[in-house]
């Protein structure tokens, strides 16, 4: 049931802004605001990170032995598969996200925490050596209050990449999500709750950036009050958008590569972060590549997030829908050819839909080239050989992950490390995104080495 006033989570429990205002949470399908959400000022991210840092120096969770830490995240995890139905209609109600889509994120997510509870760091008392002399370990600790900022895409299972190995470290968390998806996060903290964890061990802030509403020109800048605490030890920002080339070569299967492009393309509403935006397609078989992911976005059903049968939703906001139809239109009047979509779809007039579209004939040179849409749009760009097949893939800025499709073992052994991404699929789509947090457990600890004598271990001196 979504709440009529989505309010901070502070201290382990909901927390009204100190500004005393709201602001409009909008339904990407419909246009219609289906919550009020409390406007994030630094003087609650004050409040927040007070809590957690309360938590962290006087609560139980940094000091709980490695398997009770771990038991509490499989507890997180369990509570987060059986309020699946719940999560998915928020990802669904908040990002336009496909509900056959959207149901796949709390397993997702809960697998986060299962992971970071596998990971737990364990503190086990070092064996001294018997023989004399200097001797050594390491030990790790929390490091403190970690900040999260996250994104609109896919927030769910982006808030559990973060705050699960933040919280396995031993760290309190603020979380500041995205003003366009808040209702994720209220969930998350929600079930966090619910399932054992302590209060003030994971805190919400909402109000994203600037917000102007009610005319008064008040503003709210919760990432950066968030990034300048004093009292914030471990920052992960939001990550920014990227492309991810997919290189389809002449000798490649190529209903095989045009069906895993597209998917790659066109899933999670085009939306996230390793979207195959950035089709390069050898000349041989170009031609024939287009004409297969023009028919192939033609046969996607867009339609309302709630349909079991849509496959492509709405875009998250207004703003991302115009941004997006603005790229679609630059790359038009740069010379690309509109092979696909590019338009309202018919029959909806309401929401922030877009035709899948595939944008042809992109050359290197073009505007549209080194941008991404962040949005349900592919761009197709051909190439003659193996070395412009990776000079043009290192040409797609922050390539998040890449794609290759080919039947030749060398060509992939040699063209793979090539390509300078996060990560190479060769003839597989990925289905589960990037595989590993972005943060881990190690970037939330802090690391002391214990230098210790044994015996009668020589002392320097001077003056003898």
């Amino acid at each position: 049931m979504v709440p009529e006033t989505v309010h901070h989570f502070i201290g382990g429990q909901q927390a009204r802004s100190t500004y005393g205002k709201t602001f409009g949470a909008a339904d990407p399908a419909t246009g219609q605001d289906y919550a009020r959400v409390a406007v994030g000022l630094a003087a609650d991210v004050n409040n927040a990170v007070r809590a957690a840092l309360i938590a962290f120096e006087t609560g139980p969770w940094p000091s709980l032995p490695a398997p009770e830490r771990a038991g509490a995240l499989n507890a997180i995890a369990d509570a987060i598969d059986a309020r699946a139905a719940d999560i998915a209609s928020a990802e669904v109600l908040g990002t336009g996200l496909p509900l056959t889509q959207a149901a796949e994120q709390a397993a997702r997510a809960a697998e986060q925490f299962r992971r970071a509870a596998r990971l737990v760091p364990d503190r086990p008392v070092s064996d001294l050596p018997a023989a004399p002399g200097p001797a050594g370990y390491v030990v790790r600790r929390p490091a403190g209050v970690a900040g999260v900022i996250t994104s609109w895409r896919t927030p769910f299972l982006a808030q559990a990449r973060e705050v699960a190995p933040a919280l396995a470290a031993g760290c309190t968390v603020v979380l500041s999500p995205d003003v366009w998806a808040p209702l994720p996060a209220a969930l998350l903290a929600e079930i966090t709750v619910k399932a054992g964890l302590p209060d003030g061990v994971l805190n919400v802030v909402h109000g994203t950036g600037d917000w102007r509403g009610n005319g008064d020109g008040a503003r709210t800048d919760v990432p950066d009050a968030l990034a300048a605490h004093p009292h914030v030890a471990r920052l992960s920002p939001a990550a920014g958008t990227a492309d991810s080339p997919g290189l389809v070569f002449a000798d490649a299967d190529l209903d095989r590569a045009a069906d895993s492009v597209l998917f790659g393309a066109l899933a999670v509403n085009g939306q996230r972060r390793t979207a195959t935006s950035a089709v390069l397609a050898e000349r041989p078989v170009y031609d024939a590549l287009v004409s297969r992911l023009a028919a192939g976005a033609r046969r996607i059903r867009v339609g309302a997030p709630s349909d079991p049968s849509t496959e492509l939703g709405p875009l998250v906001h207004p703003e991302q829908l115009e941004r997006v139809s603005s790229y679609v239109r630059l790359g038009v009047r740069e010379g690309a050819r509109l092979a696909a979509g590019g338009r309202r779809p018919a029959g909806l007039a309401d929401g922030n839909y877009l035709e899948p579209t595939v944008l042809a004939d992109v050359a290197p040179s073009m505007r549209v080239f080194g941008a991404q849409a962040c949005g349900p749009v592919l761009r197709v760009t051909p190439f003659g050989t193996d070395e412009e097949a990776v000079s043009l893939a290192n040409a797609v800025p922050r390539a998040a992950a890449a794609y290759l499709w080919t039947s030749d073992p060398e060509r992939a052994r040699r063209v793979a490390p090539a390509i300078e991404s996060a990560a190479t699929w060769v003839n597989a789509d990925n289905a589960d995104d990037l595989p590993e947090p972005p943060g881990g457990i190690d970037f939330y600890t802090r690391s002391r080495t214990v230098h210790l004598a044994v015996g009668d271990a020589p002392v320097p001196r001077l003056g003898a």
